[in-house]
């Protein structure tokens, strides 16, 4: 089963995430190189190094034939080091050639170099590789390399004796092992690997992750109703396809608004003109208590086609975005419902700044405020940080809403006031128009019932 790294550790970022794996599989992959071949350079060296010093040795039986017995020890001496150790006695080391078809191919190339060919002797046993040590394992072979030590100071690897003209042997023991691996190579090797791929995937990442945190920034505008420029298309080919498709969606969704804010304000405004040529006729009424029945319903009729007027003309303005405190937009809200006799009071609260439309934003909340001092003798008001969401919070004191009504009070002119009077219940139009705005700037808007009696409409606005 594989377990996924621990959030803590795993990087969020798909720039971090792609060199993360990456150098995983980087150094897996050399680990598993390096199980698999470290062997193989060893056996390498090994075997020219062998091949090398029994040339030597055929080199050195001329050699000593054709040279001055005196001088026999002084070139013995100087072909001596410390992997091969070459002497001449008057016994063989090597006493028979092993079996294997190394030793007996080794045995030939040596005998073939001396006319007439001699009965050269050679004992090889043969380097481990992969973990398998290829030696001979006949019982010769293994009473062989119980002999003592060398002249070398090692258990030999090769001995090799070649018979000389006067009857006595030069004989070869060697005992090579070829040096320790370096790993600080190594080390530097990998680094150069890791620093290569992280500067080269962080580039590619780099030029694909800029026009996608441009996108994901002209989303959250869009989201919050703000009027935008096409972005300009940058990036690999899925990146520029991702912007074009984002460019259309938003220039349909910015038709579709305008069009229907459009159509909404012409049906308002048609509809002042009947209205008023029905309130002119219905004057002529001679039944009185029909005639003001007929004018009440007039003057709400105006008043809701007055009131979506001024909404749909407020949404067709053009009002940029821009950083608001609100605290001082809460003040300033407190102040104006004040001075209009409304009881208002704001808590203490650190500043909080919300990229928004102000004058959108404050009608939606004066809207709010509006509709808790009509049905409450007092409102009450908090600003707090939650998350990265700022919350606003407008307590009243009023009765309350019935639980399965609380998400329907948010629909176009529906009241829960049950009489016919614009000065108690309104038109119906202020929440919805509060939850239009409060959406279009991202957030959200909800209503509870508060335990002590009152209604707190909770916003909730996204942080810059």
């Amino acid at each position: 089963m594989i377990r996924l790294p621990k959030p803590g550790l795993w990087p969020r970022s798909f720039a971090g995430q792609l060199i993360l794996l990456l150098l995983l599989a980087l150094f897996l992959t050399q680990a598993f190189s390096l199980w698999l071949f470290h062997d193989a350079r060893r056996v390498a060296l090994i075997e020219v190094a062998r091949d090398n010093i029994l040339m030597r040795t055929v080199s050195m039986a001329k050699l000593l034939e054709d040279t001055p017995t005196a001088m026999h020890s002084r070139i013995l001496e100087a072909s001596t080091s410390r992997f091969a150790s070459f002497w001449v006695a008057d016994e063989p080391i090597a006493l028979q050639t092993g079996s294997s078809a190394s030793e007996q191919r080794l045995r030939s190339i040596m005998s073939n170099r001396f006319d007439p060919p001699r009965d050269v002797r050679l004992d090889l046993e043969e380097p481990r590789r992969f973990g398998t040590d290829r030696k001979d394992t006949s019982p010769e072979a293994a009473d062989r390399r119980k002999r003592p030590e060398s002249r070398i100071g090692r258990r030999d690897d090769l001995s090799v004796s070649i018979p000389l003209q006067d009857g006595r042997y030069l004989n070869v023991a060697t005992s090579y092992r070829p040096p320790p691996q370096a790993f600080v190579p190594l080390i530097v090797q990998l680094l150069l690997m890791a620093l290569a791929t992280i500067l080269i995937v962080a580039f590619a990442v780099r030029r694909m992750a800029r026009p996608l945190r441009d996108l994901a920034r002209a989303a959250d505008k869009l989201g919050r109703g703000e009027d935008l420029a096409p972005l300009p298309q940058r990036g690999p080919s899925e990146v520029r396809s991702v912007t074009l498709a984002f460019n259309d969606m938003q220039d349909r969704l910015t038709r579709f608004v305008k069009d229907r804010t459009r159509m909404l304000a012409a049906i308002s405004h048609d509809l002042r003109t009947p209205i008023t040529s029905l309130r002119i006729r219905a004057e002529f009424i001679e039944d009185e208590e029909n005639r003001e029945k007929i004018i009440q319903t007039l003057e709400e009729m105006s008043a809701m086609a007055e009131a979506t007027l001024a909404f749909a003309r407020d949404e067709a303005a053009l009002e940029r975005g821009e950083p608001v405190d609100l605290l001082t937009l809460l003040r300033d809200l407190t102040d104006e419902q004040e001075d209009l006799g409304t009881h208002v009071a704001l808590n203490p609260a650190p500043s909080v700044l919300v990229p928004c439309r102000p004058v959108a934003l404050k009608r939606a909340l004066r809207n709010l405020i509006d509709n808790g001092a009509r049905y409450g003798e007092a409102v009450t008001l908090t600003l707090a940080t939650e998350g990265r969401d700022a919350v606003i919070r407008v307590q009243d004191e009023g009765p309350g809403i019935p639980e399965e009504r609380l998400g329907e009070v948010f629909e176009p002119f529906v009241r829960l006031e049950a009489s016919r009077s614009l000065e108690t219940g309104g038109i119906g139009l202020g929440l919805a128009i509060a939850r239009s705005i409060i959406h279009a700037h991202g957030g959200t808007i909800s209503l509870s019932n508060r335990s002590e009696g009152g209604l707190t409409a909770e916003v909730r606005l996204p942080l810059a």
